[in-house]
């Protein structure tokens, strides 16, 4: 077989993966949005299909860990081709973390509609989640075009997310000190709202990943988490 041929086939082999990565784009953006409309809209049956859909996200990452090792294994790519190689995975396994916070938010969905709403909260976190899964569309189309400048804007953006994540534990902690029948409902919105802030996380590590691709560098800077006010309260 031909260097050139060889070469071909990897693209042929690479492409495809990459096409696994955008469907699980899709299937994980969508996830977002659902589970944060569930919890406004107090829709347990949306909230179910959010759960249930969680399984697909988990098979297409392990196909595409299947296919990459396949990859790595049989066509002995160049050390440029192993770091998109490697760069795939580590996308797909963010993707994969993000779908998983999407479920959990679901389930607390089934929780929250059998109290009272607590203000407009459910608004506001629906607010925060639509951030996010802005974030990971510009990330995954970063990648896709190898935009680096789109890439950084989609980390430097993470900053806001942790900002209305602050605020909205702020908000809690006074919901929860005015009125004692807040504090399971608080609880429940508090790791909703920690679940999307790490959404929005695991969201800049695929924009880092970009950066990585197309430069070889990490990102310059570590993002600085804005506030650190709820960093340790109330966490797992």
């Amino acid at each position: 077989m031909t260097e050139q041929h060889i070469a071909s086939v990897f693209d042929r082999d690479l492409e495809a993966i990459q096409a696994h990565i955008m469907k699980m784009g899709g299937l994980v953006e969508a996830a977002i949005m659902e589970a944060a409309r569930s919890l406004e809209t107090r829709d347990e049956e949306l909230a179910e299909k959010v759960r249930a859909g969680d399984k697909a996200i988990d098979k297409l990452e392990e196909l595409i860990n299947e296919e990459t090792a396949r990859l790595i294994a049989l066509r002995s790519p160049t050390a440029g081709d192993l770091r998109l190689v490697l760069s795939v995975m580590r996308i797909a396994s963010n993707l994969e973390r993000i779908g998983d916070y999407a479920k959990n938010i679901a389930k607390r969905t089934g929780v929250l509609v059998q109290v009272q709403p607590v203000n407009d909260s459910a608004a506001a976190l629906r607010r925060m989640a639509r951030e996010v899964e802005l974030m990971l569309k510009d990330a995954l189309d970063a990648y896709i075009q190898r935009d680096t400048e789109l890439a950084t804007d989609v980390i430097e953006r993470d900053h806001e997310v942790d900002q209305m994540y602050n605020a909205l534990f702020r908000e809690f902690l006074t919901f929860m000190m005015e009125d004692p029948r807040n504090i399971t409902p608080c609880m429940h919105l508090h790791f909703i709202g920690k679940n999307i802030e790490r959404m929005g996380d695991h969201v800049t590590s695929i924009a880092e990943q970009v950066v990585y691709l197309v430069t070889g560098d990490r990102p310059d800077e570590i993002r600085a988490k804005g506030d650190t006010t709820s960093v340790t309260a109330l966490e797992h």
